[in-house]
């Protein structure tokens, strides 16, 4: 049997480490591990690894404790815009959705454009028109209110400021979500899910529903789920660049990660990390931050949830 294997970010920087209490640091190891593992059973059960990596962004998105789905950020008209992407390594079909409000798993809307739309990107209007016609049950914006998300809006509203959650001038610091899989059928799969930047305007859309910017999955190299300053993710076209020094300088999912994240996006002004995933199952998790979210799981046996280096 191939080597199966997941690997999930709940956003990269952190809270600085004087700041995370030891309870605090507890519930997000708790939340990463319940949302890797529930990813996980899905391919020992030899379930699809874009079953796993919608699954495992999903507990995410149900989560206050991450910036997608329930513990999205404010925008500067105090509502949430929340994106996502998912994508199939096999037969690199994708869905991308943008700009969404009320939807409680961007994800799942994502995938429904992915398998029940002629489409791959979905935005506003018209991706809540799609999921209407879909029947998703709209939540009230009591649902994703957060009174932590909503300070850190406050201390910025009426500004030209906008906040990266892991942004250095902050301590308020968290990001995007994601997963990366692979199947015992060697198919991999990346799925990323964020409500974007807090006090963002005019319709600002991040790197995590773009394709090749911060998702991207092939069977031919590897699936990469991003997260960090995303104008500099998007100029970089990160996820695809990992994927094309695996495809054409034959680097190996290691080398190709680091070069991407240690190198070529510094030189750009970015930071962040981003999780990787081959179709032998190998996976790599760097990050230029003081922190990333993380956790992983391999059918070798190896298990790992880390906060900070």
């Amino acid at each position: 049997m191939k080597t199966f294997s997941i690997a999930i970010h709940g956003g990269a920087g952190t809270l600085v480490q004087g700041m995370m209490t030891p309870e605090l640091e507890s519930k997000y190891k708790q939340a990463l591990k319940q949302a890797r593992d529930s990813g996980y059973d899905i391919l020992e059960n030899g379930g699809t690894a874009i079953e796993a990596v919608e699954q495992a962004v999903k507990l995410l998105e149900n989560s206050p404790l991450f910036n997608a789905g329930k513990g999205s950020v404010f925008t500067a008209t105090e509502s949430h815009e929340m994106d996502a992407s998912i994508m199939d390594g096999k037969t690199l079909n994708a869905g991308a959705v943008s700009l969404i409000t009320g939807i409680k798993n961007p994800i799942s809307l994502a995938r429904d454009v992915m398998e029940k739309s002629e489409h791959v990107f979905l935005a506003g209007e018209g991706a809540m028109q799609f999921a209407k016609e879909l029947n998703y049950k709209l939540e009230e914006a009591s649902y994703f209110y957060d009174e932590f998300r909503h300070n850190q809006w406050l201390e910025i509203k009426d500004t030209d400021s906008f906040q990266l959650d892991h942004a250095k001038k902050k301590d308020s610091k968290f990001g995007t979500v994601g997963a990366v899989a692979c199947d015992q059928q060697g198919n991999i799969a990346a799925a990323t899910s964020t409500g974007g930047m807090t006090n963002k305007k005019w319709g600002r859309v991040g790197d995590s529903p773009m394709v090749g910017a911060g998702n991207y999955a092939n069977n031919k190299t590897c699936a990469i789920s991003c997260t960090g300053s995303g104008e500099f993710f998007i100029r970089g076209v990160v996820a695809y660049d990992v994927a094309c020094l695996m495809e054409h300088k034959e680097l190996s999912l290691e080398e190709a990660s680091n070069e991407v994240i240690n190198k070529r996006i510094l030189e750009l002004g970015g930071d962040g990390g981003l999780i990787a995933i081959d179709s032998q199952g190998n996976i790599a998790m760097p990050f230029n931050t003081e922190g990333m979210y993380r956790a992983s799981k391999s059918s070798k046996g190896i298990e790992e949830i880390s906060i900070y280096k």
